[in-house]
């Protein structure tokens, strides 16, 4: 996350009064809860999760171990099981 100066995106009063409550010091402005996005929603890390879980469920599916599955990708055979049973819902 980048700062901004409040001087360049604020009016001249209400950086006035923002100061009288927090002169000097940092504060964060947390994003309205209709502009929220879930977890690796804006780096695209969720759909690259989804996308690896769906090949390891592919692979499983047609033959390969999860003993093979978790060495190819550097997973505990737990988390392969894991990852199988949520595609199976």
């Amino acid at each position: 996350m980048k700062y901004k100066n409040a001087k360049e995106v604020l009016p001249l009063h209400i950086v006035e009064i923002i100061q009288e409550y927090i002169d000097g010091n940092y504060i964060y402005i947390p994003k309205k809860d209709n502009n929220k996005k879930s977890w690796g929603e804006e780096s695209g890390f969720r759909q690259e999760l989804n996308n690896r879980n769906k090949k390891i469920v592919n692979e499983y599916t047609n033959g390969k171990s999860i003993k093979e599955i978790s060495k190819n990708y550097y997973l505990t055979e737990h988390s392969i099981r894991r990852i199988i049973r949520g595609y199976n819902k």
